[in-house]
């Protein structure tokens, strides 16, 4: 782990030539699981004069280079913009554009159901809080800066982080078909299932879905610990986001029910 948080600088340098330092945090995570898995699996084998971090660095060249490809490659959502005040007509600027091609494609016709797009982002801003909104817009539209983060920029990194794993996690929820949603424990695991990385689902799962507390949470700490290969402490930092992202998708899944009912 000590290795691995060694090559932070590397992937927020390179993320950042493509506008997406504040996915730095996910994709170091998923460096810290493949590290874990390689040495797991035996696939790291020491050799003389070669260091287990030029091991670790060559696991994070490959796994930032995968990232850059699929960011370049897929449709996002910038978040920017007030879905309020939207004509309905398709803007081709990008800071408003609700879904563009970011291999370079900035035509109407690539823009996938606006309504959608639009829907996602209006439960994303009720989902998260006034200041994460504001910093994480703050982040996207915000001029370019080079040189060593500030305390500021981090700060707008993590809310553009949470702002995007929520949209994530409400697109999930409006995926889910609600006739497919019997019962109310059916709901708690589909709800634990749309969150956006496996850290925040497995910890939804053991540990929010069921509302362990006192020595029980302990325990179950130190089983996802174990069976995702980071620390406790890392996943108990994570219980409160997986709560509150928990909670969006239950919500956006009943209200779905319900108006199928």
């Amino acid at each position: 782990m000590v290795a691995v948080e060694s090559v932070r600088g590397y992937v927020v340098s390179h993320l950042g030539r493509i506008g997406r330092a504040s996915d730095a945090d996910d994709v170091l995570q998923d460096i810290r699981v493949a590290v874990w898995d390689g040495v797991a699996r035996g696939r790291y084998r020491q050799l003389p004069g070669v260091p287990f971090g030029a091991w670790v660095q060559g696991i994070c060249t490959n796994v930032c280079a995968a990232h850059i490809r699929w960011e370049m490659s897929h449709k996002t959502y910038p978040l920017l913009g007030d879905p309020a005040a939207c004509d309905g007509t398709a803007s081709l600027d990008a800071a408003v554009l609700l879904g563009m091609d970011r291999a370079g494609g900035r035509s109407c016709e690539k823009i996938v159901d606006q309504e959608w797009a639009r829907t996602i982002i209006e439960l994303t801003r009720t989902s998260v809080s006034a200041r994460d909104w504001e910093l994480a817009l703050g982040s996207i539209a915000g001029p370019r800066r080079y040189g060593p983060p500030s305390p500021q920029d981090r700060r707008r990194w993590h809310a553009a982080t949470v702002v995007r794993q929520t949209a994530r996690t409400v697109e999930k929820a409006l995926e889910v078909e609600p006739e497919a949603v019997c019962n109310i424990g059916q709901l708690c695991e589909q709800a634990a299932a749309c969150l956006p990385t496996v850290v925040l689902r497995r910890t939804a799962a053991a540990i929010v879905r069921p509302g362990v507390r006192g020595p029980a949470r302990t325990t179950a700490l130190a089983a996802v610990a174990a069976e995702l290969g980071v620390t406790e402490r890392y996943v108990a930092v994570q219980i409160g986001f997986a709560r509150r992202l928990y909670q969006a998708a239950w919500r956006i899944i009943r209200t779905g029910m319900q108006g199928v009912a």
